[in-house]
């Protein structure tokens, strides 16, 4: 690994620094977000500020680097895309509402669609005017995407008629602000689950769609539930060959994963900076040996991942594309984020259930992580699919034992969700 910069690298840092420090402001601490500081938290705030954050970036030629410029971006290669991402983390920026359609929408459609789709839905999603989401997992399906069972069927024998969108999906981040989407259903239930399934990108104002806000623990409602009713979605809106589908979710989900990266959350010096504070049997907490031990347990943890993420930026620093190994650092950074989150609360003891950030140590950030963290184990891909990703592809392992191989969708034997039919 090679932890310095290129002559080239160095001046393309110091100048996305140079931009940052003209139009956001440096973070008080590494895990200050901006959501920490943002009084007015309505949606329709968020999402404006969002927008005229973007639109500035756009501006100025820092959105979108890698995309070409034609679509808005600035053609810039993957290290720079780093590079630029590593400074901005040291500031507060407006963030979470263009991520999913620039990180995985925009790269799926200048894959698979036509140039005038790209040409008509790119521009606008690196400025920010347009919004997109993501719309893939069903309730019925949980962890395995391809058995899903939203209905694709077209209307009439032409090749080009449209299709017709029947089913529901749900743990959609975004749907509700969102002006259009990407989505896979199932347009064969007569061949292998993972071959009769076709990609669609929809307008999110399509008649027929439905949008149910889920309220999670934190209080938030990041994600929805999408009803699909006698949704029309046009042929040319397909992407990818009928029956495709999973080729192109696979590619989705690939720039999920890296779009994802390390879960947020406190990390070791925040957690080694309250075992300092507060105190355990009537002595500083960082003087109790269990608590010596977790902490050198997440300080190496907190070095693994930092040289696994070097490993990927040394890559890319050299052309290569990195490889599945990328999984590592979802699967340890969602596991470490939870565990130190939970015991920062358990050293609080009764102050971990007070969450106002004026009253609390910590600024509240260990009991707001604590309720969010849960999630980060399944977002991206659970800890349970990233695990079989390394077992299979970094480690060689052989393949799990499926008992649905070779059968059609159709045979799978499986219990109906309330309300559903099926096999």
């Amino acid at each position: 690994m090679d932890f310095s910069d290129t002559t080239e690298e160095a001046a393309f840092r110091m100048e996305a620094r140079a931009w940052l420090d003209a139009n956001a402001t440096p973070k008080a601490h590494p895990n200050q977000t901006w959501a920490s500081v943002l009084e007015d938290k309505t949606r329709d705030n968020i999402v404006r500020l969002c927008k005229e954050f973007q639109s500035r970036r756009h501006a100025d030629g820092w959105a979108c680097l890698h995309w070409p410029k034609e679509y808005g971006g600035r053609g810039c290669t993957a290290i720079e895309r780093v590079i630029y991402g590593q400074e901005e983390s040291r500031y507060i920026v407006p963030r979470g509402v263009v991520e999913i359609g620039q990180g995985m929408a925009g790269p799926i459609l200048m894959k698979y669609a036509t140039a005038d789709q790209k040409a008509r839905y790119l521009p606008p999603m690196a400025t920010g005017e347009e919004i997109w989401c993501q719309i893939f997992s069903e309730a019925s399906a949980g962890s395995d995407l391809a058995g899903l069972r939203m209905a694709a069927t077209k209307d009439g024998d032409a090749d080009d008629a449209d299709w017709i969108l029947d089913g529901e999906k749900i743990w959609t981040s975004g749907a509700h602000y969102s002006d259009f989407g990407i989505t896979i259903a199932r347009s064969d239930g007569a061949v292998a689950k993972h071959k009769g399934l076709t990609f669609f990108f929809i307008d999110m104002k399509s008649p027929g769609i439905s949008i149910a806000p889920i309220r999670q623990i934190s209080g938030s409602s990041h994600f929805n539930s999408v009803r699909f009713d006698n949704v029309r979605v046009p042929d040319a809106q397909r992407l990818g060959a009928v029956g495709e589908g999973w080729k192109v979710a696979l590619a989705t989900l690939m720039n999920e994963r890296v779009s994802v990266g390390e879960a947020p959350g406190p990390d070791f010096e925040q957690i080694f900076a309250l075992a300092q504070t507060v105190e355990l049997n009537d002595r500083p907490a960082i003087e109790n040996q269990m608590v010596r031990s977790k902490l050198a347990h997440w300080y190496c943890e907190t070095a693994g991942l930092k040289n696994t993420r070097m490993r990927s930026v040394s890559a890319l620093s050299r052309g290569e594309t990195p490889g599945p190994e990328n999984s590592i650092t979802k699967l340890v950074s969602a596991t470490k984020a939870q565990d130190i989150a939970r015991f920062g609360a358990d050293l609080m003891d009764q102050c971990a259930v007070i969450t106002d950030p004026d009253l609390v140590l910590g600024d509240g950030r260990f009991q707001q992580s604590y309720m969010q963290s849960p999630a980060m184990r399944i977002a991206g891909g659970t800890d349970e699919i990233l695990r079989n990703i390394i077992a299979e592809h970094v480690l060689k392992l052989p393949s799990e034992p499926r008992a649905d191989k070779g059968l059609a969708f159709s045979e799978i034997p499986t219990g109906n969700v309330a309300g559903e039919t099926g096999p």
